[in-house]
């Protein structure tokens, strides 16, 4: 198992936080995320490391930038 924190700009309400949520949870190989608002963090936890650019579009398809 990996656990990976991304920084997340953008996200300004729970909304954004389920949007994010779904969206990096139906990566391939996500077990686990965890979002939080105020420190515009996700946590996420997959079988194996997950592509930057794989994480990046999944957070662009939800609307939001990641920082990084």
């Amino acid at each position: 198992m990996t656990s990976t924190t991304y920084s997340i700009k953008g996200m300004t309400c729970g909304h954004c936080v389920n949007s994010v949520s779904t969206e990096l949870g139906g990566l391939p190989g996500v077990t686990d995320v965890t979002v939080d608002l105020a420190s515009g963090n996700a946590v996420v936890v997959s079988d194996q490391p997950l592509d930057p650019e794989v994480v990046r579009e999944a957070v662009d398809e939800a609307g939001y930038e990641l920082v990084g």
